[in-house]
Protein backbone atom coordinates (compact mmCIF):
# COMPACT_ATOMS: atom_id res chain seq x y z
CA UNK A 1 0.00 0.00 0.00
CA UNK A 2 1.02 3.70 -0.85
CA UNK A 3 3.15 5.39 1.78
CA UNK A 4 1.42 8.93 2.95
CA UNK A 5 4.71 10.53 1.53
CA UNK A 6 3.81 8.14 -2.18
CA UNK A 7 0.41 9.58 -2.18
CA UNK A 8 1.26 13.23 -1.91
CA UNK A 9 4.05 13.56 -4.64
CA UNK A 10 1.02 11.33 -6.75
CA UNK A 11 -1.08 14.14 -6.30
CA UNK A 12 1.86 16.39 -7.49
CA UNK A 13 2.17 14.66 -10.54
CA UNK A 14 -1.30 14.22 -11.10
CA UNK A 15 -1.65 17.96 -10.81
CA UNK A 16 1.02 18.02 -13.61
CA UNK A 17 -0.41 15.85 -16.16
CA UNK A 18 -3.77 17.76 -15.77
CA UNK A 19 -2.43 21.05 -16.02
CA UNK A 20 -0.48 19.56 -19.20
CA UNK A 21 -3.55 17.75 -20.59
CA UNK A 22 -6.18 21.31 -19.70
CA UNK A 23 -3.47 24.82 -19.16
CA UNK A 24 -0.79 22.97 -21.47
CA UNK A 25 -3.39 23.43 -24.50
CA UNK A 26 -4.22 26.93 -23.93
CA UNK A 27 -0.20 27.81 -23.64
CA UNK A 28 -0.20 26.01 -27.04
CA UNK A 29 -3.00 28.06 -28.72
CA UNK A 30 -0.59 31.16 -27.74
CA UNK A 31 1.94 29.23 -30.11
CA UNK A 32 -0.35 28.70 -32.45
CA UNK A 33 -1.08 32.60 -32.40
CA UNK A 34 2.68 33.66 -32.20
CA UNK A 35 3.13 31.38 -36.35
CA UNK A 36 -0.71 32.15 -37.09
CA UNK A 37 0.44 33.84 -41.16
CA UNK A 38 -0.81 33.24 -44.30
CA UNK A 39 -4.58 32.64 -45.71
CA UNK A 40 -7.50 32.51 -42.80
CA UNK A 41 -4.48 33.93 -40.15
CA UNK A 42 -8.01 36.35 -38.59
CA UNK A 43 -10.21 33.20 -38.54
CA UNK A 44 -7.25 30.99 -36.76
CA UNK A 45 -6.90 33.64 -34.35
CA UNK A 46 -10.61 34.50 -33.14
CA UNK A 47 -10.66 30.31 -33.18
CA UNK A 48 -8.01 30.14 -30.65
CA UNK A 49 -9.41 32.91 -28.54
CA UNK A 50 -12.75 31.27 -29.25
CA UNK A 51 -11.52 27.90 -27.91
CA UNK A 52 -9.44 29.30 -24.61
CA UNK A 53 -11.85 31.73 -23.38
CA UNK A 54 -14.49 30.01 -21.26
CA UNK A 55 -11.83 27.57 -19.44
CA UNK A 56 -8.14 29.30 -19.32
CA UNK A 57 -8.87 30.65 -15.81
CA UNK A 58 -9.75 27.23 -14.71
CA UNK A 59 -7.20 25.06 -15.87
CA UNK A 60 -4.87 27.37 -13.89
CA UNK A 61 -6.16 25.39 -11.13
CA UNK A 62 -3.91 22.44 -11.17
CA UNK A 63 -0.46 24.53 -11.19
CA UNK A 64 -1.96 25.65 -8.18
CA UNK A 65 -2.90 22.45 -6.47
CA UNK A 66 1.07 21.05 -7.68
CA UNK A 67 2.30 23.96 -5.56
CA UNK A 68 -0.02 24.16 -2.64
CA UNK A 69 0.66 20.15 -2.46
CA UNK A 70 4.53 20.54 -2.49
CA UNK A 71 4.41 23.31 -0.14
CA UNK A 72 2.60 21.95 2.51
CA UNK A 73 3.87 18.18 1.90
CA UNK A 74 7.14 18.48 0.96
CA UNK A 75 8.68 22.18 2.70
CA UNK A 76 12.01 21.39 2.22
CA UNK A 77 11.94 20.56 -1.43
CA UNK A 78 9.86 23.72 -2.07
CA UNK A 79 12.50 25.75 -0.11
CA UNK A 80 15.44 24.54 -1.89
CA UNK A 81 13.44 24.15 -5.70
CA UNK A 82 12.71 28.15 -5.50
CA UNK A 83 15.41 28.89 -4.16
CA UNK A 84 17.85 27.50 -6.59
CA UNK A 85 15.96 27.75 -9.47
CA UNK A 86 14.60 31.12 -8.44
CA UNK A 87 15.15 32.83 -11.76
CA UNK A 88 13.24 30.15 -14.03
CA UNK A 89 10.29 29.61 -11.67
CA UNK A 90 9.96 33.55 -10.95
CA UNK A 91 9.61 33.84 -14.84
CA UNK A 92 7.11 30.83 -15.13
CA UNK A 93 5.26 33.06 -12.25
CA UNK A 94 5.67 36.50 -14.35
CA UNK A 95 4.89 34.64 -17.76
CA UNK A 96 1.59 33.05 -16.24
CA UNK A 97 0.08 36.60 -15.22
CA UNK A 98 0.88 38.20 -18.11
CA UNK A 99 -0.30 35.47 -20.66
CA UNK A 100 -3.76 35.84 -18.47
CA UNK A 101 -3.26 39.41 -18.45
CA UNK A 102 -2.60 40.51 -22.12
CA UNK A 103 -5.17 37.36 -23.29
CA UNK A 104 -8.21 39.18 -21.62
CA UNK A 105 -7.48 42.44 -23.29
CA UNK A 106 -6.43 40.41 -26.41
CA UNK A 107 -9.91 38.95 -26.64
CA UNK A 108 -12.15 42.06 -25.96
CA UNK A 109 -9.73 44.00 -28.21
CA UNK A 110 -9.88 41.10 -31.03
CA UNK A 111 -13.63 41.53 -30.94
CA UNK A 112 -14.05 45.15 -30.57
CA UNK A 113 -10.46 46.18 -32.85
CA UNK A 114 -9.77 43.77 -35.30
CA UNK A 115 -7.42 41.93 -32.71
CA UNK A 116 -4.25 44.66 -33.52
CA UNK A 117 -2.31 46.13 -30.91
CA UNK A 118 0.52 44.97 -28.63
CA UNK A 119 -1.49 42.40 -25.94
CA UNK A 120 -1.34 39.81 -28.99
CA UNK A 121 2.32 39.69 -28.95
CA UNK A 122 2.24 39.96 -25.18
CA UNK A 123 0.01 36.47 -25.07
CA UNK A 124 1.80 34.98 -27.52
CA UNK A 125 5.42 35.42 -26.72
CA UNK A 126 4.78 34.55 -22.55
CA UNK A 127 2.36 31.53 -24.44
CA UNK A 128 6.04 30.31 -25.69
CA UNK A 129 8.17 30.96 -22.99
CA UNK A 130 6.66 30.01 -20.05
CA UNK A 131 5.88 26.54 -20.85
CA UNK A 132 9.69 26.24 -22.07
CA UNK A 133 10.93 27.23 -18.49
CA UNK A 134 8.09 24.54 -16.96
CA UNK A 135 9.89 22.18 -18.58
CA UNK A 136 13.08 23.92 -18.51
CA UNK A 137 12.72 23.18 -14.31
CA UNK A 138 11.21 19.75 -14.94
CA UNK A 139 14.76 18.82 -15.89
CA UNK A 140 16.62 20.82 -13.99
CA UNK A 141 14.96 18.88 -10.92
CA UNK A 142 16.18 15.17 -12.54
CA UNK A 143 19.58 16.35 -13.72
CA UNK A 144 21.39 15.86 -10.38
CA UNK A 145 23.05 19.55 -10.41
CA UNK A 146 20.68 20.61 -7.45
CA UNK A 147 23.10 20.09 -4.61
CA UNK A 148 21.92 19.55 -0.32
CA UNK A 149 19.32 18.56 0.99
CA UNK A 150 18.99 21.68 3.05
CA UNK A 151 19.07 25.45 2.25
CA UNK A 152 22.28 25.56 4.30
CA UNK A 153 23.98 23.18 1.81
CA UNK A 154 22.40 24.17 -1.33
CA UNK A 155 24.71 24.45 -4.23
CA UNK A 156 24.01 24.18 -7.67
CA UNK A 157 23.15 27.93 -9.57
CA UNK A 158 22.64 28.67 -12.99
CA UNK A 159 24.50 25.43 -14.19
CA UNK A 160 21.51 23.37 -12.94
CA UNK A 161 18.86 24.63 -15.71
CA UNK A 162 21.64 26.10 -17.67
CA UNK A 163 22.49 22.98 -19.61
CA UNK A 164 21.29 20.83 -22.74
CA UNK A 165 18.89 18.65 -20.60
CA UNK A 166 16.92 20.81 -18.89
CA UNK A 167 16.76 22.76 -22.02
CA UNK A 168 15.91 19.72 -24.41
CA UNK A 169 13.20 19.06 -21.60
CA UNK A 170 12.14 22.95 -22.15
CA UNK A 171 11.62 22.42 -26.23
CA UNK A 172 9.87 18.99 -25.73
CA UNK A 173 7.44 20.48 -23.09
CA UNK A 174 6.34 23.52 -25.55
CA UNK A 175 6.09 20.78 -27.99
CA UNK A 176 3.68 18.73 -26.76
CA UNK A 177 1.87 22.16 -25.41
CA UNK A 178 1.73 23.07 -29.26
CA UNK A 179 1.09 19.41 -30.19
CA UNK A 180 -2.15 19.54 -27.70
CA UNK A 181 -3.25 22.51 -28.75
CA UNK A 182 -3.59 22.07 -32.51
CA UNK A 183 -5.15 18.74 -32.22
CA UNK A 184 -7.71 19.94 -29.48
CA UNK A 185 -8.44 23.04 -32.02
CA UNK A 186 -9.45 20.42 -34.69
CA UNK A 187 -12.33 20.20 -32.67
CA UNK A 188 -13.41 23.45 -32.29
CA UNK A 189 -14.73 24.58 -34.94
CA UNK A 190 -16.91 23.33 -37.98
CA UNK A 191 -15.47 24.95 -40.79
CA UNK A 192 -13.23 22.08 -42.25
CA UNK A 193 -10.51 24.56 -44.11
CA UNK A 194 -9.84 25.78 -40.67
CA UNK A 195 -9.78 21.80 -38.95
CA UNK A 196 -7.28 20.87 -42.22
CA UNK A 197 -5.31 23.75 -40.98
CA UNK A 198 -4.74 22.66 -37.40
CA UNK A 199 -4.52 18.96 -38.40
CA UNK A 200 -1.77 19.83 -40.56
CA UNK A 201 0.37 21.60 -37.81
CA UNK A 202 -1.05 18.78 -35.24
CA UNK A 203 1.08 16.53 -37.75
CA UNK A 204 4.26 18.69 -37.73
CA UNK A 205 3.90 18.77 -33.70
CA UNK A 206 3.57 15.15 -33.48
CA UNK A 207 6.64 14.76 -35.57
CA UNK A 208 8.50 16.84 -33.34
CA UNK A 209 7.41 15.57 -30.34
CA UNK A 210 8.48 12.16 -31.63
CA UNK A 211 12.12 13.20 -32.41
CA UNK A 212 12.16 15.34 -28.64
CA UNK A 213 11.63 11.61 -27.04
CA UNK A 214 13.86 10.21 -28.32
CA UNK A 215 16.72 12.76 -28.12
CA UNK A 216 15.82 13.95 -24.56
CA UNK A 217 16.63 10.03 -23.33
CA UNK A 218 19.81 10.29 -25.38
CA UNK A 219 20.70 13.58 -24.10
CA UNK A 220 20.18 12.27 -20.17
CA UNK A 221 22.67 9.69 -20.34
CA UNK A 222 25.18 12.61 -20.07
CA UNK A 223 23.06 15.47 -18.38
CA UNK A 224 21.12 13.39 -15.86
CA UNK A 225 22.89 9.50 -15.62
CA UNK A 226 20.51 8.42 -12.73
CA UNK A 227 17.60 9.37 -13.92
CA UNK A 228 18.50 8.10 -17.85
CA UNK A 229 19.48 4.74 -15.98
CA UNK A 230 16.18 4.71 -14.25
CA UNK A 231 14.23 6.24 -17.44
CA UNK A 232 15.65 3.31 -19.95
CA UNK A 233 16.68 0.24 -17.64
CA UNK A 234 13.53 -0.02 -15.26
CA UNK A 235 11.02 -2.91 -15.37
CA UNK A 236 8.42 -0.44 -16.46
CA UNK A 237 10.55 1.12 -19.13
CA UNK A 238 9.87 -1.06 -22.22
CA UNK A 239 6.13 -1.30 -21.66
CA UNK A 240 5.80 2.45 -21.22
CA UNK A 241 7.91 3.08 -24.15
CA UNK A 242 5.78 0.65 -26.25
CA UNK A 243 2.38 1.95 -24.78
CA UNK A 244 3.62 5.83 -25.66
CA UNK A 245 4.66 4.79 -29.20
CA UNK A 246 1.59 3.14 -29.46
CA UNK A 247 -0.70 6.46 -28.51
CA UNK A 248 1.79 8.58 -31.11
CA UNK A 249 0.49 6.06 -34.11
CA UNK A 250 -2.96 6.29 -32.67
CA UNK A 251 -2.82 9.86 -32.94
CA UNK A 252 -0.98 10.23 -36.26
CA UNK A 253 -3.19 7.64 -37.65
CA UNK A 254 -6.44 9.05 -36.75
CA UNK A 255 -5.04 12.33 -37.87
CA UNK A 256 -4.22 11.21 -41.14
CA UNK A 257 -8.46 9.48 -41.50
CA UNK A 258 -9.48 12.99 -39.58
CA UNK A 259 -11.23 10.83 -36.98
CA UNK A 260 -10.75 13.87 -34.64
CA UNK A 261 -12.01 12.69 -30.89
CA UNK A 262 -10.13 9.48 -31.15
CA UNK A 263 -6.76 11.67 -32.18
CA UNK A 264 -7.47 14.06 -29.36
CA UNK A 265 -7.85 10.77 -27.04
CA UNK A 266 -4.49 9.64 -28.23
CA UNK A 267 -2.57 12.88 -28.32
CA UNK A 268 -3.78 13.20 -24.23
CA UNK A 269 -2.78 9.87 -23.79
CA UNK A 270 1.03 10.09 -25.77
CA UNK A 271 1.02 13.01 -23.33
CA UNK A 272 0.21 11.76 -19.95
CA UNK A 273 2.78 8.91 -20.59
CA UNK A 274 5.48 11.26 -21.24
CA UNK A 275 4.89 12.73 -17.88
CA UNK A 276 3.82 9.55 -15.96
CA UNK A 277 7.44 8.42 -17.56
CA UNK A 278 8.99 11.17 -15.81
CA UNK A 279 7.72 10.97 -12.37
CA UNK A 280 8.16 7.25 -12.46
CA UNK A 281 12.02 7.64 -13.10
CA UNK A 282 12.17 10.31 -11.11
CA UNK A 283 10.63 8.17 -8.18
CA UNK A 284 11.68 7.73 -5.48
CA UNK A 285 13.61 11.16 -5.16
CA UNK A 286 12.18 14.65 -4.82
CA UNK A 287 15.54 16.10 -5.77
CA UNK A 288 17.80 13.95 -7.10
CA UNK A 289 20.51 12.41 -5.90
CA UNK A 290 20.09 14.03 -2.20
CA UNK A 291 16.09 14.67 -1.18
CA UNK A 292 14.16 11.56 -1.50
CA UNK A 293 9.98 11.69 -1.08
CA UNK A 294 10.33 9.94 2.86
CA UNK A 295 13.09 12.67 3.70
CA UNK A 296 11.10 15.54 2.15
CA UNK A 297 7.71 14.69 3.41
CA UNK A 298 6.28 16.35 6.22
CA UNK A 299 4.65 14.93 9.01
CA UNK A 300 2.23 12.16 9.32
CA UNK A 301 -0.22 14.53 10.87
CA UNK A 302 0.14 17.38 8.19
CA UNK A 303 0.25 14.62 4.97
CA UNK A 304 -2.76 12.87 6.32
CA UNK A 305 -5.32 16.24 6.60
CA UNK A 306 -3.80 17.52 3.53
CA UNK A 307 -4.84 14.11 1.51
CA UNK A 308 -8.28 14.21 3.40
CA UNK A 309 -8.95 17.97 2.27
CA UNK A 310 -7.83 17.23 -1.14
CA UNK A 311 -10.36 14.12 -1.04
CA UNK A 312 -13.22 16.76 0.23
CA UNK A 313 -12.39 19.16 -2.00
CA UNK A 314 -12.49 16.94 -5.20
CA UNK A 315 -15.89 16.14 -4.17
CA UNK A 316 -16.94 19.73 -5.22
CA UNK A 317 -14.11 20.64 -7.56
CA UNK A 318 -14.48 17.62 -10.48
CA UNK A 319 -18.53 18.07 -10.31
CA UNK A 320 -17.88 22.03 -11.27
CA UNK A 321 -15.43 21.14 -13.59
CA UNK A 322 -17.83 19.20 -15.48
CA UNK A 323 -20.63 21.76 -15.63
CA UNK A 324 -17.97 24.05 -16.94
CA UNK A 325 -17.17 22.54 -19.46
CA UNK A 326 -20.77 20.89 -20.21
CA UNK A 327 -22.18 24.56 -20.61
CA UNK A 328 -19.21 25.82 -22.19
CA UNK A 329 -17.33 23.26 -24.39
CA UNK A 330 -20.20 20.80 -24.71
CA UNK A 331 -20.06 20.96 -28.84
CA UNK A 332 -16.13 19.86 -28.73
CA UNK A 333 -16.39 17.43 -25.59
CA UNK A 334 -19.06 15.99 -25.82
CA UNK A 335 -20.27 15.42 -29.43
CA UNK A 336 -22.43 17.49 -31.22
CA UNK A 337 -21.85 20.40 -33.93
CA UNK A 338 -19.10 22.97 -32.97
CA UNK A 339 -20.52 26.55 -32.73
CA UNK A 340 -19.05 28.68 -36.12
Amino acid sequence: MPTLPTLAAGCILASLVLYALTGGADFGGGVWELLNHGPRAEARKRLIVHAIGPVWETNHIWVIVAVVVLFTAFPRAYAILSTALFAPLTLVLAGIVLRGSAFAFHAYQLHGEGGQGWWEGVFAGASLVTPFLLGVTLGAVSSGRIRGAELSSLAGGTGAWIAPFPLSVGVLTLASFAYLAAVYLTLETDDTELAEDFRRRAFGALGLVSLLSIAVPFLSSGGAPEFHRALTGSRWSAPLLAATALAALGAGISLLCRAYPLARACAAAQVALLLFGWGMAQYPYLIRPDLSIPEGAASSETLRLMLIILAVGAVFLFPAIYLLLRIFKKEALFGGRPRP
